[in-house]
């Protein structure tokens, strides 16, 4: 037990560059920098001719920013979707009903329980998390590569949601049928959603990198699963959003989670192809 939390922290003879390439390249029998399909090795392959030239880093960065491109134009899809989330006959037709059976679960001391459990995925907890689990693993692994990771997937769910509210300019349900304290900015995406979805994922996928037992990742996915799914179904729960906005914020931010895992894998495979070259 003292071994494997030693490896969470990164300690070893190897930290930094080597010690991602001893700890994180596999998940359990998972090989990240294992590529199976033709446009895996393609992308795998430009990662590695960027990390060739530029520095490994450098390809990291580039598909993060090329993830972002992808993010925005799924933010931008989501305009196309609005006609289908505001038709009372559509997808929408669950958000009133799910509402009015919240409204009728609700007691003085679960509002409270549930409103100081959604404020960890707000804008003033959930940086503070990210940034202080950040710094943790990155002062104990000698690397920049989770403080990367987690800027970039809390700066794109932040990116993300301002796009789908300023787009979309959904209302929220009105304020009679809302816990105080009232939000007022649009109600479409969930911001709170898509930030746990995006940085608890990203926390307990660096965590699961350094775990060596199946029950500690199968815990830490689990853990990450149920923080997104009780964010989001808390919000419904105060009023605060429509059911249909946390449905957005599970999608956009497990899919922008996945492009940011992605660029670690792309990262993962050009610092190992290098080495290989290098010996």
């Amino acid at each position: 037990m003292a071994d494997e939390r030693m490896q969470d922290l990164g300690a070893g003879p190897d930290p930094g560059a080597e010690g991602e390439l001893r700890q994180d390249r596999r998940i359990g029998t998972v090989e990240l920098t294992h590529w199976y399909t033709p446009w895996g090795r393609a992308l795998a392959a430009l990662a590695h001719r960027i990390g060739e030239r530029l520095g490994p880093y450098a390809a990291l960065i580039i598909t993060l920013l090329v993830g972002a491109g992808i993010a925005f134009a799924l933010s931008a899809v989501a305009v196309q979707v609005y006609d289908a989330v505001t038709d009372e006959d559509g997808v929408a037709g669950v958000d009133q009903p799910l509402l009015d059976l919240a409204l009728g679960l609700r007691s003085p001391t679960a509002e409270t329980v549930v409103t100081l459990f959604t404020d960890l995925a707000g804008t003033t907890v959930m940086p503070i998390i990210a940034v202080g689990t950040a710094l943790i693993l990155g002062v104990h692994r000698r690397s920049w590569t989770p403080v990367v990771l987690i800027v970039a997937s809390g700066g794109g769910s932040l990116l993300m949601t301002i796009a789908g509210k300023e787009l979309i300019q959904r209302e929220r349900p009105p304020l009679a049928d809302a816990v105080p304290p009232f939000e007022h900015s649009p109600s479409f995406p969930s911001g709170h959603t898509l930030n746990a979805v995006a940085v608890v994922g990203i926390i307990a996928y660096l965590l699961m990198l350094r775990r060596s037992t199946t029950r500690a990742r199968v815990a830490l996915a689990i853990g990450a699963v149920l923080v997104a799914a009780f964010v989001g179904l808390s919000r419904v729960y105060l009023g605060h959003h429509w059911f249909t906005d946390v449905l957005s914020g599970w999608a956009l931010g497990a899919a922008w989670l996945s492009l940011v895992i992605t660029a670690h894998r792309l990262y993962l495979t050009a610092r190992e192809r290098s080495r290989s070259s290098a010996s």
